[in-house]
């Protein structure tokens, strides 16, 4: 059984976020001037087979590993449906 996991990466806060502030600043030259505030992460699905426990597990360590710089980077991990 195949299990698919979401994995999200973001800057930490109080980190800067150079992409945020440039697609925020677009936003406005394009009219949409209520926007406070615009924050960049990726987002990666993994397709691992197995049980969702064993994914969650190899998604966790995939992030330690390389997905996620500890120092800048916040992450979450969720099965998808």
């Amino acid at each position: 059984m195949a299990t698919e996991i979401e994995i999200r990466v973001g800057l930490k806060s109080g980190m800067a976020d150079p992409e945020g502030a440039n697609v925020q600043k677009a936003l406005g030259l394009l009219g949409f001037e209520n926007i406070d505030t615009v924050k960049s992460a990726k987002c990666y699905r993994v397709v691992i087979d197995g049980n969702s426990e064993d994914a969650l597990a190899q998604a966790e360590k995939m992030c330690q590993r390389l997905l996620a710089n500890p120092v800048v980077h916040e992450y979450s991990i969720s099965v998808t449906d």
